[in-house]
């Protein structure tokens, strides 16, 4: 039958979740229990597919830009996230539902009652809605009734630009969206009580005293952080580097309800480029990506309330200040190219500015690469420019040197306010505060020793702040100290290095990766749509699918000569010898995303030649063995496409041999 190709319609999820959880891309953990909210199992094909993913990201980043790799314990200490602010601040909005005690995360509750509105609003206009049909049996999938109701086109568009800056609400003003909308719970009919935080770690102990509190680690990047200095050293103390991680990162979802978008537990990619903030953070390869354009929504164009966009250069972007510094647009280009790379749809994909209220106080700038699903533009990578902050927090708190000390071509002269302490007084005067008061002594800035030198000189006692010291105000009269402007020469500079962070949520751009490359093939006549899963071949769970013409035994040797082969190469590959038609075999593994297919038939059996088919266009050509393996190995490493194989190997137009070989 001649196919109907369906490519293009809109998306029909509920088909797509079927598919894949019965081909066993992924499937709820703990199912046979009743399953857990947010937490998935990946079956074989998901694992292939998100292993493929997860190379492709090693080998774009950290061999092409010779990044040090760590992997480091999930397990945290709380004082280190203390340290770093999750404690206090790594939050959701969360509201109550009082009548069935359902929690609500309150920006997604916002957005989805004003979506609803404007929903209803254009089906009163008549506007018209698609419904999707339910395939194969062609039954309207139920869809909850939304409200016809005409609104003010005022209010038509208050609901826009509340939307457009739905990042930006801190609690107190999504509450006051709440009560200005009158929003309530569709299930009930309710209005939720007023949204409060929730951290969103999972809290644990370590150890069997529980006496040593944890937490499950929300990202990979403060193990980074706190390696920082072996890393330098590992580096030959050389800057500019940058380190990487991949792996599993815990965060309490509030409501997890959009598959495999929203989870408790995910793979993380996270790169930290530590940079010298002087010299306007450039990087040395950013003429290489000047010229990719990017699409841009910046932070006014949301504040103004409005998601226009804009595709510009990452060149002209920095240029103009739309994006801060170099380095940070030279990763903004490199995401943009690995997402290209492994089969992200570009006209679904784009760069969203983070607002004031949602960007973290210490970051100087922050994009987020969103790629649109049909559950709407969901956040994939970060790139932020996080400043000195954690660098300087934990050596603050520990005392470690997580500074670069670089020598100095020409010494330079220091005139600053230096502290001499009479150790021999200093010491029986304090007794056991002694190292307390001399630490807080030494950890005055310029500016403070400045005020206290003239303290000093005017009444002879100086009153500094000691926490843990008596009532915190400890007197220092001028017999123990000295506090003097002098000169000092430096031969060497010392600093902490500011951190650009792209981060990548690799479960969140599998699942975007599927939604862009799934589409149906139909048949005419009737038969079953079938579902088709585009990958590129580097990226396909599967690369070659084996199909023997039936189960005559003159294959069965060919069958394993050309799977070692495969295997020799590297080439992950599966049998189907099944009784079913080889159209149906190869449908069936179409889903799978399995780009290549050999048919083994009696032709082969004669001459050792075999047909190679694609899986998009369905088109084959035939060659002798070295030839086909070339091909399937130039496909899977991504130097060439189908359409190159088309021009160098012959159509196939039909085996000769019809009978079995005797």
């Amino acid at each position: 039958m001649a196919a109907t190709t369906l490519k293009g319609q809109p998306l029909d999820r509920p088909v797509l979740d079927s598919m894949l959880r019965r081909r066993m891309f992924y499937t709820p953990s703990f199912e046979i229990y009743g399953g857990v909210a947010g937490l998935y199992d990946y079956g074989p094909p998901g694992c292939a597919l998100l292993a493929n993913v997860t190379d492709i990201w090693r080998k774009h980043f950290v061999l092409e830009e010779d990044m040090l790799e760590v992997d480091c314990t999930a397990l945290t200490p709380a004082e280190v996230l203390k340290t770093s602010g999750h404690v206090d601040k790594f939050a959701d909005w969360m509201c109550k539902d009082p009548k069935n005690g359902e929690i609500l995360r309150a920006d997604h509750f916002v957005e989805e009652v004003l979506e609803a509105r404007l929903k209803g609003d254009k089906e009163a206009r008549g506007v018209k809605i698609e419904e999707k049909e339910e395939d194969p049996k062609k039954k309207k999938r139920k869809v909850k009734a939304t409200t016809a109701v005409k609104l003010d086109d005022a209010v038509v568009k208050e609901y826009e630009e509340v939307l457009a800056k739905i990042d930006n609400y801190n609690g107190e003003e999504l509450g006051q969206l709440i009560k200005k909308y009158e929003l309530k719970n569709p299930n009930t009919g309710v209005e939720p009580s007023p949204p409060v935080a929730f951290n969103l770690m999972f809290q644990t102990s370590i150890g069997p005293s529980s006496n040593a509190p944890g937490y499950l680690r929300p990202e990979t990047a403060q193990g980074q952080f706190l390696n920082f200095a072996k890393l330098l050293e590992f580096n030959q103390h050389q800057m500019p580097f940058a380190s990487a991680s991949i792996g599993k990162s815990f965060r309490n979802e509030i409501s997890p309800r959009a598959g495999l978008l929203r989870v408790r537990e995910f793979l993380m990619a996270e790169i930290e480029h530590y940079v010298d903030p002087e010299g306007g953070k450039k990087h040395a390869r950013f003429d290489e990506v000047k010229d990719v354009e990017l699409v841009l929504l910046n932070r006014h164009t949301q504040l103004a309330g409005q998601t226009h966009v804009e595709k510009v250069s990452i060149g002209k972007a920095v240029a103009d200040g739309t994006v801060d510094n170099e380095t940070l647009g030279y990763f903004l280009a490199r995401i943009q190219l690995f997402l290209e790379k492994i089969g992200v749809d570009q006209s679904k994909l784009r760069f969203r500015q983070h607002m004031a209220n949602e960007m973290a106080h210490y970051a100087a700038d922050c994009w987020d690469a969103e790629l649109l699903t049909s559950y709407g533009w969901v956040e994939c990578v970060g790139c932020a420019d996080r400043s000195a902050y954690d660098l300087t927090v934990h050596a603050k708190k520990t005392g470690a040197p997580l500074v670069v000390r670089q020598r100095l071509e020409k010494p330079i002269s220091v005139e600053e306010w230096q502290i001499e302490l009479d150790k021999k007084k200093f010491g029986p005067h304090f007794k056991k505060d002694g190292k307390t008061v001399e630490a807080a002594i030494e950890a005055l800035p310029q500016e403070k020793r400045e005020v206290l030198a003239k303290e000093l000189e005017s009444t002879g006692k100086i009153i500094i702040d000691v926490e843990g010291v008596g009532n915190g105000k400890v007197e220092v009269s001028k017999d123990l100290i000295v506090i003097e402007r002098r000169t000092r020469v430096e031969n060497t500079r010392e600093f902490t290095p500011n951190v650009i962070e792209p981060s990548f949520g690799l479960g969140r751009i599998l699942y975007a990766l599927i939604e862009h490359n799934y589409w149906t093939r139909g048949s005419e006549g009737g038969d079953e749509a079938r579902g088709v899963l585009s990958f590129p071949p580097p990226v396909a769970p599967t690369k070659v699918l084996l199909v023997p013409l039936s189960s005559h035994e003159s294959f069965k040797p060919l069958l394993k000569h050309m799977s070692n082969k495969l295997r020799t190469l590297g080439v992950s590959s599966r049998v189907d010898d099944s009784s079913a038609s080889i159209g149906k075999r190869y449908s069936r593994n179409d889903e799978l995303g399995t780009p290549l297919g050999i048919t083994i038939d009696f032709q082969s059996v004669k001459d050792s030649t075999y047909t190679l088919r694609d899986r998009d266009s369905t088109k084959q050509v035939r060659a002798d063995e070295d030839k086909i393996l070339a091909a399937i190995k130039s496909l899977v490493e991504g130097t060439k496409v189908w359409a190159d194989i088309e021009k160098e190997l012959p159509a196939f137009e039909g085996q000769d041999a019809e009978v079995p070989i005797r």
